[in-house]
């Protein structure tokens, strides 16, 4: 990342995310790596308080150490509206896809484009000329708008964590006419893959008002923006230390009985069912002489207000108990369905035991599971990571067995090739997975977004009176 003679001017970095550490920074991953940057870089970090009755402007500082942490108040309808609605209640399904999964109100956007108002005026009322503005996610694809509207003339970047919707998707979006002047207020959007990217292009060159220049460029109202990808990593040394000392939890399974494993936050973007019936498909073909696998599946509830989660875990539970009916014996249970929140430690430890790594989204931004599996494994008798073809992943991890979730026989072969996979073929495609997990890590995702935006150019006169 930007060193103290990369800063422009000598500006600070100012992080904007939905959720911000109240406590210790945990070792590893997006939010290690942010802490690192600001550290490093200089500046205050920007998140969400607690919901509370009546939400006031400006920011509340929680922390000051060698960056600041502030948070922007929320109210509880805002938290109702603005985050279980518009945020998790239509961007979400759209942007992964679903837009069969669309609930509209209309009063749900009023509220996101208070609260990213409200926070646009708190960064403005505090940025000074030469510091960077990070926005990450879906929840703040209008903050960089508003600043420009507010006369904000940083450099801007955003990066969102989720899939971009295809051009026909993105149409059942109500606001899909200000999808673009959204995009062009960052000067640099930031995607997962280059899938995403073709879909932001092309939702673009529709658009009369932006035409589209070289690498990556665009311009619109004045200025030039740039869309890029740039695939996050994690912090694979230390989620590789954090799995050779850990000390795997006794499962009570068969001795050299194959373990495959799954771990997902419960969403119905994770293919979790289709992941079940696949597995049910591979238990109904299975020569009565092999091994009997045991499949543990870890998905904590999140979101569990919004009721498209509340039904993919009941459809996921009654699946589950259908399955282990019908396969189960008295000494032993197909599939292990944990509904609750797993110490990261204890996954680490999970990961290196299984045989077998299921990471089978139906849609996905990247999908960081398949990362932390591979860094996780002993490189001498590594396991197999099974990726669906949807996860932003497959784009960096095409030594993997590819499925298609949608296909459970197909799937079920794909199950049978992982067991049956000599140590050979195992070395071979995790030693290639195990370089590009560890070259492209964490801290190369973060150092190459910020190298980016602190070059960007800045044409902004142009822009802030076409607004």
């Amino acid at each position: 990342m930007p060193d103290g003679d990369d800063k422009p001017g000598g500006g600070r970095l100012i992080v904007l995310s939905n959720r911000i550490p109240r406590g210790n920074i945990p070792s590893g991953g997006l939010v290690h790596a942010i802490h690192e940057a600001l550290t490093q870089f200089g500046g205050l970090w920007i998140g969400a308080a607690e919901p509370t009755p009546v939400a006031e402007p400006g920011l509340t500082t929680i922390g000051d150490d060698a960056y600041e942490r502030r948070t922007f108040a929320l109210s509880e309808e805002e938290h109702r509206r603005y985050y279980l609605g518009y945020a998790n209640s239509v961007l979400w399904p759209l942007f992964h896809h679903r837009s069969d999964l669309l609930d509209i109100d209309e009063g749900d956007f009023d509220h996101y484009a208070t609260v990213n108002k409200r926070v646009a005026r708190a960064i403005a009322a505090i940025a000074k000329p030469n510091d960077l503005i990070w926005v990450q996610d879906y929840h703040f694809l209008m903050v960089a708008h508003e600043l420009r509207a507010l006369g904000v003339s940083n450099r801007i970047g955003l990066f969102l964590h989720i899939p971009f919707p295809n051009p026909s998707d993105v149409m059942a979006l109500p606001q899909v006419a200000m999808l673009p002047a959204w995009i062009a207020a960052h000067d640099i959007f930031g995607l997962q893959t280059q899938r995403d990217v073709s879909s932001v292009r092309e939702m673009l060159r529709a658009d009369a008002k932006t035409e589209q220049l070289d690498d990556g460029f665009f311009r619109r109202a004045g200025r030039e923006f740039c869309v890029r990808a740039f695939p996050i990593g994690i912090d694979a040394q230390a989620f590789a230390d954090a799995a050779e000392r850990a000390t795997v939890p006794r499962l009570t399974i068969e001795k050299r009985a194959p373990l495959l494993l799954g771990v997902d936050r419960l969403d119905y973007s994770k293919g979790l069912v289709h992941r079940f019936e696949a597995f049910a498909h591979y238990l109904e073909n299975r020569p009565d002489h092999y091994p009997r696998p045991t499949f543990l599946q870890i998905a904590p509830t999140s979101r569990g207000d919004v009721t498209a989660y509340q039904e993919i875990r009941e459809e996921l539970e009654q699946t589950a108990g259908a399955i282990n009916a019908q396969y189960a014996d008295l000494d032993w249970t197909p599939i292990r369905y944990v509904n609750r929140h797993v110490d990261r430690d204890v996954i680490a430890g999970l990961y290196r035991r299984a045989d077998v790594a299921l990471v089978t989204p139906l849609a996905d931004g990247m999908n960081l599971v398949a990362k932390e599996f591979v860094a996780a494994q002993d490189p001498d008798d590594p396991g197999v990571l099974i990726l669906s073809h949807f996860a932003g992943a497959v784009e960096q991890m095409k030594e993997a067995l590819l499925v298609n979730p949608f296909d459970p026989a197909g799937f079920a072969h794909t199950i049978a090739d992982a067991l049956n996979m000599d140590i050979r073929e195992r070395r071979r495609r995790h030693d290639a997975l195990r370089e590009g997990v560890f070259r492209q890590d964490i801290g190369w995702w973060t150092q190459r977004f910020l190298d980016r935006l602190s070059a960007a150019p800045r044409p902004i006169d142009d822009y802030l009176k076409a607004i």
